[in-house]
């Protein structure tokens, strides 16, 4: 049975004060047992936010990493001094970082491994931009994302990876793919990984969608056969219309 998740992205947002407050207000709510509740703060907030929930059934999730262990990369946080701080979860490939930091398929792969070697747990964003849907290219965008980036990993660490998928033009725009859209790319998805690994690891890995989800729209999306959940941006800045999301399925 693949894991029902919603994970909010909170980006560039969330001083402490305000992370304090959304958290107070966060530790009030039911959650449903059958959802795995995540956010994902800035790195300033990660520890305050991890022991804040540390008795709650919600996961907080690095936004980030670098791909090694140490060194000289002033600014840069590892995989290593996440886990120190309590954090087990982190997002890659966010689309913002390939187009504003330049992240492409090989160090991608670079901090899959590094991931994948301090057990942590991944979600693996890709997804395709506006041009590449309007040429018809999206299938080979993101089949070449996987495979490049993702797709050596063994059958054994699959299990560590949550997989995210963000069709670029609908991430911050308002725009979102509908539902039938969303559910044609993720049963493209499952195909490809089933041919990259197994059927079996394509039937057990859960795959969120990303792009403008919204209390409004959430049901719908969540309730297509392969979507398994989503990967929610600005409405999961508040704690109302986040938890509308978690109580979509």
């Amino acid at each position: 049975m693949r894991k029902q998740i919603v994970a909010g992205n909170w980006k560039m947002n969330h001083d402490l004060a305000e992370t304090e407050s959304f958290l107070v207000g966060l530790k009030e709510q039911v959650f449903p047992e059958e959802v795995t509740v995540m956010i994902a703060p800035s790195f300033t907030q990660l520890h305050h936010t991890y022991k804040s929930l540390r008795d709650h059934p919600v996961t907080t999730v690095a936004q980030n990493m670098h791909q090694a262990a140490n060194g000289a990369f002033t600014g840069e946080v590892s995989a290593k001094m996440l886990k120190s701080v309590g954090i087990n979860t982190v997002i890659i490939g966010h689309s913002e970082r390939r187009a504003y930091f330049n992240e492409d398929h090989d160090t991608l792969a670079e901090k899959v491994n590094a991931a994948i070697e301090e057990d942590m747990t991944i979600i693996f964003c890709f997804g395709e931009e506006l041009n590449d849907r309007k040429s018809d290219a999206h299938f080979d965008v993101v089949k070449k994302q996987l495979e490049d980036s993702l797709f050596h990993i063994s059958d054994h660490s699959w299990k560590q990876v949550i997989l995210a998928y963000e069709p670029v033009w609908a991430i911050g725009t308002g725009e979102t793919a509908s539902p039938e859209q969303a559910q044609e790319m993720h049963a493209f998805i499952r195909k490809e990984i089933a041919a990259a690994a197994s059927q079996k690891i394509a039937d057990e890995v859960s795959i969120l969608y990303g792009g403008s989800v919204k209390p409004n729209n959430a049901t719908e999306i969540f309730g297509k056969k392969d979507v398994d959940g989503g990967l929610i941006g600005g409405a999961s800045l508040a704690v109302d219309s986040f938890m509308e999301i978690v109580n979509s399925f």
